[in-house]
């Protein structure tokens, strides 16, 4: 089959079959290209949607961002169950396989060094939301809402923000001290930016985006340590996902391809 390589992860060889039915990017099942040592998880693309100038195009269409990005995170979970996977960035490509072979090989020590270090381990990520101002703003009561003059208007107002902005300190306290915790507890952490609930669709304010570096024999340990917070102050929520491959810690190697490079 023609068309270019999109490359999904690179990792050491492994015996252990991927799914048989399981489909990549553009539907096309993805295959392992050994070159020194190491296997690139790759398949094929057509150039109509993945060269360089399309595919900047397609990075503007949700929708078909969507689906790329689905297929793309379901081989990189395959690939988690059977071995531990260096993620690439969505939307690597090449032109051929000669490409991924010369890719693999101008990355080679980084690869391994970073293999090595995430070798048996897997991603955890915890948000941390602020619920309750909504809910508390919401709960006032008829009455309340139609103060009798401007004055009382201002204190009821001024009672609400001092509410709210308590609420959010104690989240903040309760975030930091959770990183703390679990920090100590993983190999290492990583603190993201907070997600935009706009963006995301998750109700709330988020005040903790955290990921953790955790070997997979711990894993169930740190779940329940997360899982013991989750009722713990009023108002506030945690949230875990994962375990992932671990996309925190691949690190960024050095003039790493743009979309669509090499096409």
């Amino acid at each position: 089959m023609t068309g270019l390589r999109y490359v999904y992860a690179v990792c050491r060889p492994f015996s252990t079959p991927l799914q048989a039915q399981l489909s990549g990017v553009a539907g096309d099942p993805p295959r392992l290209l050994t070159h020194h040592g190491l296997v690139a998880v790759v398949s094929h693309v057509p150039e109509a949607d993945f060269a360089e100038d399309p595919l900047r195009a397609h990075l503007e269409d949700l929708d078909w961002l969507t689906a790329v990005a689905r297929a793309h995170q379901g081989v990189i979970d395959a690939l988690t169950t059977v071995t531990t996977p260096l993620p690439l960035r969505l939307g690597t490509v090449f032109r051929d396989d000669s490409g991924v072979r010369t890719m693999i090989e101008a990355r080679e020590e980084s690869f391994r060094r970073t293999l090595d270090r995430l070798e048996g381990r897997v991603e955890w990520g915890v948000k941390v939301y602020v619920e309750g101002a909504q809910r508390q703003e919401a709960a006032v009561p008829p009455t309340a809402a139609r103060p009798a003059s401007g004055r009382d208007y201002l204190r009821q107002r001024r009672m609400q923000t001092k509410s709210q902005d308590e609420l959010w300190q104690r989240a903040e306290t309760f975030a930091t001290r959770l990183h703390e915790t679990l920090s100590d507890a993983a190999e290492d952490s990583r603190l993201h930016a907070p997600q935009n609930p706009a963006l995301s669709g998750a109700s709330g304010r988020n005040v903790l985006n955290a990921a953790y570096l955790v070997p997979r024999a711990k894993s169930e340990e740190f779940v329940e340590m997360v899982d013991r917070t989750k009722d713990g102050v009023p108002g506030i929520r945690v949230e875990l996902t994962g375990p992932w491959a671990a996309y925190s810690f691949a690190g960024e190697p050095e003039e790493r391809p743009t979309a669509g490079e090499g096409a």
